[in-house]
Formats: C-alpha cells, structure tokens, sequence
C-alpha cells in the first residue's frame, strides 16, 4: 500500500468500456439481484462497470484532509458504454451502485511493479508504475473495512426488529460467489459433522452516492470500476470456538484468473503476469476476488460479503462511540495540510463520527506512516468496536436498532447464499459463538517488491493454518495432520506416470543441483518406471508435496507418496498440474530417504497478530506528530 517509494501511495487501474447489465426482482423475500429495484425506488440500480484495465490512468481527485492532500476537480468519467440507472434506497437516497469508484486513489512510485504506468492498468505484468498527477490520491478504506464486519455483527443485534424484514432485504444487492473455472473442494466435516466457515470480506472504493461524495468523494470517480482495496479472510472454526482474521495489502501481486461474468458472459482472460489484488473486483465482480483468494491460498471460500463506507460514520456514532488508545498527544497534520487530521490526547478516548473517520484513515502520526501502521489501528479499532458491540447486544433504542440495520443493509452486495437478512442473522449468531479473547487479526506476511508487495514463505504457513483450521492464537489442542487414506484405488506402480521438480531453490539457498533427476531414479528403483524429471523449469518449495489434479488420481498421487516415505498430509490435490507431480522441497536436499519435518503450527510473528480481547493495545505515535 505505498506512498511514493512507500507502500501506501497506490494509482488505480482505468478501465475498458462494457455493455449494459440490468436483472428483474425476484418477488419473493429474498431481496433484489443485481440490477433489482429496492423498495421505494424509482429506478434500477447501476450494475458497475467490470471489465480489466487497459493501462489507461484514472486521475482521481484529492478531497480536503486526507493523507493524500487537497481535492483537485477533473472531469467525470463514464463507468461504461452502459448507461447508468439509478436506485433510490427506501428513505428516497440514491442507492451505491456496485461499480462506482472510490475519491481518487494514492499514486504508484515510478519503481511500483504493476500492469499499467499508473497501477491501474490490467494484465500487463510486472512493469513498473509511473506518478499521474503528482499528487497522491484520497481514500477510505478504512470506513469500508470496518462496515464488513459491523454489518454483520449489527444484524445479529437487530434481530429484534425482524418485523423490518422486508424493506431490509430490499437493500441488500447481491452478486455471484466465484467468477473463476477452478474450484477449491470444501474442507472435510470434523469427528462432530462440522465445517469450518470461509467468508471473503472486501472493501469496495465505490463514490456513487452523495454521502459518499461528501465524505471525500472525487467528482471523476462517480461510476467507475471499483477496486477491492481492503480485502480480509475471516475464517470461523468449525467448532465455533474461535475466529481468525487475515488481511492482504492492496497492492500485492498476484495472479488474476480467468473469470466469467455471468450476466454477459464477458470472459476476462486471466493475468500474463502479476498485478495488484485490487484489480480482481474489475474482472467481473467480487466473484473474481473471491477467486483470487482461491487460487493464490487454497482455502475454500463459502461467501463473500462487500461493502462501500456509506453509513458507516453512522453506525459508530449509534453505539456510542469506541474506545482508542495512543502513546502519546497525536495531530496528524503535516506542514502542507497532508493528514487525516485526528487530534486526540495521550491515552484512551472514545471517538464516533468523524474523529472515528479519521482514525481508520490515519496513516501521517502512525509509527512509521505506512499502511502497515494504519491496519493495526484499523485492527485496534476493530476490536474495540466488537467489544462495545458485544456489551451492548440488546441496544435499548428501537430507533438505534433501526438506523444499525437500515445503514448496514444498505451498504452491502453478498453472494446469493447470504442475500436475506435472515441468513445473515444466522450467520452473524454463528460469529457471536466466539468470545473476543479467542479472534486474532492478522496481516499476511509480505516483502517489497519496488513500490509493491508479495506474499512471503510465512504467508504460505498462515494459510496453512486456516486450511487445516488450526487456531491463529495457539490455544488448540494439538491436531494431527489429515492422514485420510483415498478411497480410489492406486493404479499399478508401474502404469503410475509421475513428473518430478526440484524445488529446493529458497530465498538464500540456490537449487541442490541434480535432485529432480535423483529422486525420480528412487521411483524407477521402486518400481515406477513411468517416472521423469522435469528439468526445465525453477520451482520453490519449502515441504516436499505431491500434487494431483483430478479426484481419479488421488490413490495413484497417495501410492507416489507412500513409496518414498512421504506423508498423506502432504499429498495435495491442484489446478496448477496436468499429471501427478512431485515437488522436492527444501526439506529434502540431500540423501534418498525422506524424513518429515517436524510440524510447525505456530502462527508466523510476520503476521503481527492482535488479539480481539487486548483492550490495552495503544498506537504508537510518531515524535514528529505531537503536541
């Protein structure tokens, strides 16, 4: 998330142009589908431009008191050759269409590594970024990101005014799970018949509404393509003991795949190279950042739920304000006007409206001023509020619990399995099961590449971690890797076709030469004649795996494994090979037996985690920022 050479100065991608996308309401009580009317409206919502960038920049306006600096006026962009409808809301609002961009967006360095001179272009690899403007750009993803999480755990407090059903269900917005063609198989049910529960939380940068435009919203943003800057993997346990929380900088790189979209099966080819995860949400939807997630962690997605920040200053105020805490007198404000311009006093102050506005944004007065420091006041706050929430469960005005629900619902778009306001109450009963002190927030473990990010090998284990459904605080008991052996049945060794890797190359140690070539001569001795080393490529691997990619060859992908000595657990079914195919880890440099490593299931310090029950977590802040 640069600024600059930092991570939190970050240019949107612009965009192609797409046709219309309009759906007729379902009758029923299951809420609108994109492109429905909500009640009250006098219109159909705008659906939102999703189509990949082309390397053309967006310039984004800068609005007064953000770190970005003053708003500058440019001309509105059209979100699409489509033409725009808008909704009203039930109290007569403009409604946020899913499409529309955020107020200007904070610029690539010209060292940025992404697909367009500005960061918002599409597929077009790692080039580095080039500074439109001169200027960063505003944000609030902040807002966005706390709205995904208090909208839930609203909704679970508002249960009493189930009576409003209806016209609450008329705001919800709702759009498809996954965009992408490879899926990721649901994990397997505990001794108990439980699964553990994936949801997807995004933080869309949409400005489509006059609230919006008012808390910084920039005039040539109204309409455009969103991009999924705040995007957290809550992962609720199966046994709904515990919950862990991981976020993903904006701007690291990935791999976009295919997607789909299936209002007009527009095909959105996937990434030549890497660009930045906010993108996704261009590519058709939130169904392509859910996809995403998929491929790049291997977890299993079961929903998604975005949000823009409309309301959200208006839920912090209805609960009365949450409770905050720095080190030291804090003004963020720099000589030039640049700041958020939250002004508190040494110790803990509750804050609502916009002083809480301003803290979710501040990054000028955070330790280093990076983006890193303002998600752990993001974190922090996030914590408090569900604590305040918690403590307040029965909020004693039916007009507080009315405002909650109304400004909640109104700024969600879900995936059709949480699309009425009676699945997520029960989802958010389901969340309201864990008690503070076992939820940990996490960021996942990152490195600079130029102005950008990507995942590090401590990312690989905290994904790990969620697929296994081990606990991020470390208060499980100890669990024993799956060791399931296949109900399809191995082939002969023989007739078993196995391609091996070396991938002992990691980030201080070259290649041991000759391994792939060493360990497939072990299988031919073993009797697995159809055996070969792939010694074209460079792969890196820190555990010796062995990957299939289709269920009819998980027992001859298990057979490979149990020749050498190589656990089950290590056996993992992927979209990424054709064949069964053996990768040689790091584990595994020398010598011809395998010897596993001991298990690690101790979540990375790289991933800075906060416990939700830590109320005397204070911000650090920077000597130059007192007063």
């Amino acid at each position: 998330m640069p600024t600059g050479n930092t991570r939190t100065d970050t240019k949107t991608p612009s965009v192609d142009d797409g046709p219309t996308r309009g759906a007729k309401p379902p009758s029923g009580d299951s809420g609108p589908t994109r492109g429905a009317k909500t009640p009250g409206g006098d219109g159909r919502p705008t659906r939102g431009a999703k189509t990949p960038g082309d390397g053309r920049s967006a310039r984004g306006a800068k609005a007064p008191g953000d770190d970005s600096g003053p708003a500058r006026d440019t001309k509105t962009p059209s979100n699409d050759s489509r033409p725009a409808r808008d909704t009203k809301t039930p109290g007569g609002d403009s409604g946020p269409a899913r499409g529309a961009e955020s107020a200007g967006h904070e610029g690539a360095s010209a060292a940025g590594v992404g697909s367009s001179a500005d960061g918002r272009g599409g597929d077009g690899g790692e080039g580095g970024g080039r500074r439109r403007g001169g200027r960063p750009r505003r944000r609030r993803r902040a807002l966005k990101w706390s709205a995904v999480v208090l909208a839930v755990l609203i909704l679970g407090t508002a249960g009493t005014g189930y009576f409003y059903y209806r016209h609450l269900n008329g705001n919800i917005k709702k759009d498809a799970l996954n965009l992408g063609d490879n899926k990721v198989a649901a994990p397997t049910p505990n001794a108990a018949g439980q699964t553990p529960l994936n949801i997807l939380l995004i933080g869309s940068d949409a400005r489509d509404t006059e609230e919006n435009q008012k808390l910084g919203g920039a005039r040539e943003t109204f309409g455009a393509t969103p991009l999924a800057d705040v995007q957290m993997l809550l992962h609720l346990s199966a046994d709904r003991t515990n919950m862990s929380v991981i976020s993903m900088p904006r701007d690291t790189l990935v791999k976009i795949p295919k997607c789909t979209d299936p209002d007009d099966g527009k095909v959105y080819p996937a990434t030549q190279g890497r660009t930045m995860t906010n993108q996704s949400l261009g590519h058709g939807g939130p169904g392509c950042t859910v996809a995403t997630w998929q491929e790049l962690t291997g977890i299993h997605i079961d929903h998604f739920i975005m949000v823009d920040f409309a309301g959200v200053v208006s839920m912090a105020d209805a609960v009365g304000g949450v409770p905050v805490c720095v080190d030291a007198n804090i003004h963020s404000r720099t000589s030039d006007g640049k700041g958020s311009g939250l002004k508190l006093e040494k110790g803990t102050s509750y804050i609502q409206g916009e002083q809480a506005l301003q803290w979710l944004r501040t990054r000028y007065g955070f330790e280093d001023g990076s983006d890193l420091a303002r998600a752990k006041a993001q974190h922090m706050y996030m914590n408090a509020m569900v604590r305040q929430l918690r403590e307040n469960a029965t909020l004693s005005s039916p007009n507080q619990l009315r405002r909650l629900a109304e400004e909640a619902t109104r700024a969600m778009t879900v995936d059709p399995g949480l699309d009425t306001v009676r699945k997520l109450y029960d989802l958010s009963t389901e969340l309201r099961k864990v008690e503070p002190e076992r939820i940990t927030m996490t960021t996942m473990p990152n490195r600079y590449v130029g102005a950008r990010v990507e995942p590090t090998e401590d990312a690989e284990q905290l994904f790990r971690l969620v697929r296994e459904d081990i606990a991020l605080d470390g208060k499980d008991k100890t669990k024993k890797a799956e060791e399931k052996a296949s109900a399809d049945p191995a082939a002969a060794d023989d007739e078993i076709a196995v391609q091996v890797r070396n991938g002992t190359r990691t980030d201080t140690l070259a290649p041991a030469s000759g391994r792939a070539s060493t360990v497939a001569g072990l299988l031919k001795e073993e009797g697995f004649t159809e055996a070969v080393a792939d010694t074209e490529g460079s792969w890196s691997e820190d555990r010796t795996v062995v990957r299939y990619p289709s269920a009819d060859l998980e027992g001859d992908a298990q057979r490979v494994a149990e020749a050498l000595g190589i656990p089950l657990s290590s056996v993992k079914r992927s979209t990424d090979v054709s064949g069964i195919t053996l990768v040689v880890g790091a584990d595994w440099r020398t010598g011809s037996d395998y010897k596993a490593p001991k298990r690690n299931d101790r979540t990375p310090k790289s991933a800075e985690a906060l416990n939700g029950a830590d109320d005397k977590a204070c911000m650090h802040v920077n000597p130059g920022f007192t007063w």
